[in-house]
């Protein structure tokens, strides 16, 4: 009988550690250069050096065992500095996330708690400029851009509520292996609002209220631009300590780990 307990413990240590190991897999993505939608006062292609990504990102389980492991960063104890009254607002207290899905994206999270949790896996948030060479793919091509079929997609998650209470891995699978880039949440990069730190980069405007004007999008060099438009211009309303339901995060890492 103690036999039969032992080997249905182990039994279930392994699929536990299956589905964290499905969750947190990382691809490789080969170097390459692309010229970025929005936001380039030249059309000289940024180079991407080759990296690692998650092919999903950081769900509510896996934020959970973070946050055993670093108390400090749970919604009652992270400091103001590091977190605005938003952060983790929809989980019941520090370690229950009530009725989300655990295989939901761990959303309210501010770019310092995602920043913490990529450093203890070993891992790093990604750049904008690698977030943004991945998320270029569709199902086949590594630059999709160009194809009305894969904007109206982007389009169309936009105006949809509450993805983020979507479990992973329900998106197309990408090009490069990878999963739900867009029609779940919106991700943190490490620079996330590098675009619209300089006046050139802003196009030479004073106030940021005019990033989110309709209008605002004939910043753009194709009218196909403006979904790449609005992750900018999101990116860019953002500070470090924000926390927001829509927005959640993967990790990338230089080396494989």
């Amino acid at each position: 009988m103690q036999k039969s307990i032992f080997i249905i413990i182990l039994f279930l240590a392994h699929i536990t550690g299956m589905v964290w190991a499905q969750e947190s897999k990382m691809v490789p993505i080969k170097e390459g250069s692309f010229v970025p939608l929005y936001g380039a006062t030249t059309k000289t292609p940024v180079a991407v050096k080759p990296f690692f990504i998650d092919v999903y990102p950081v769900t509510n389980n896996e934020f959970l065992s973070f946050l055993k492991k670093n108390p400090s960063y749970s919604k009652s104890k992270i400091k103001g500095l590091f977190a605005d009254k938003s952060y983790l607002s929809y989980w019941k207290s520090d370690f229950d996330f009530g009725n989300s899905n655990p295989k939901a994206p761990v959303t309210n999270v501010s770019w310092f708690a995602a920043k913490k949790y990529c450093e203890c896996q070993g891992k790093r948030l990604p750049t904008m400029d690698e977030w943004e060479y991945v998320a270029m793919a569709d199902e086949k091509r590594i630059d999709a851009r160009t194809k009305t079929e894969f904007n109206k997609y982007i389009l169309s998650w936009y105006e949809k509520s509450k993805t983020y209470e979507n479990p992973i891995g329900q998106t197309f699978k990408n090009y490069w292996g990878v999963y739900d880039m867009h029609g779940l949440v919106w991700e943190w990069t490490s620079d996330f609002n590098s675009i619209f730190l300089s006046g050139e980069s802003r196009k030479d405007k004073s106030d940021d209220k005019n990033l989110f004007c309709g209008g605002a999008s004939v910043n753009a060099s194709d009218l196909m631009d403006y979904a790449a438009f609005m992750r900018y211009a999101f990116r860019g309303s953002l500070k470090a300590q924000y926390s927001t339901r829509n927005l959640g995060f993967r990790c990338a890492s230089t080396t494989k780990l």
